[in-house]
């Protein structure tokens, strides 16, 4: 695979299909019991800080953000990011997470966090969240939750039940 074969973009209401089907191969059927998905349901995420790659046109990767609030204030959550099972490995996934923190901090936003594995999350900057700051809407293993802040002094105060937000 060449680079030049590959362009990433934000994410295009003619792109949900794809992100959908890349998202049922990474983490099947159970991906709608999860909290971080009872947060999707509260609202729809934000186009213009998610991206997908594509590979001669078609849709190999993706990451999605939305934005919510942590008790008042308001933070991104990140996920799901999935990268078909041929392309993994390859780098996507984090050229994709570096793309969605960079459009975060663009807007103005100060803090992501999400549900994921720490090996993989963490070397990317990512950092545990302490137990019984954030309550999701759905049960959730504490010690999968993470953060990234985007400036100084973000995790200063952070924490309380994850709830929509709506964009001004």
């Amino acid at each position: 695979m060449h680079a030049a074969e590959l362009e990433f973009s934000t994410e295009a209401p003619h792109h949900a299909h794809d992100v959908e089907e890349i998202s049922a191969e990474a983490f099947g059927p159970g991906r709608f019991a999860r909290a971080a998905a009872r947060v999707r349901e509260m609202t729809a995420h934000a186009h213009d800080l998610s991206f997908v790659v594509c590979l001669n046109g078609k849709v190999v990767g993706s990451v999605r953000q939305t934005l919510v609030r942590a008790g008042e204030r308001p933070v991104v959550m990140l996920g799901p990011l999935a990268v078909r099972p041929a392309y993994k490995g390859q780098g996507l996934g984090a050229a994709l997470m570096g793309q969605a923190a960079d459009a975060a901090k663009a807007a103005g936003e100060e803090l992501i966090f999400l549900v994921g594995d720490r090996p993989y999350y963490m070397p990317l900057g990512y950092m545990p969240v302490p137990r019984g700051t954030l309550l999701m809407p759905g049960p959730v293993d504490p010690d999968r939750i993470l953060a990234l802040p985007l400036k100084p002094g973000a995790m200063d105060g952070f924490g309380g039940r994850i709830s929509a937000r709506i964009r001004a």
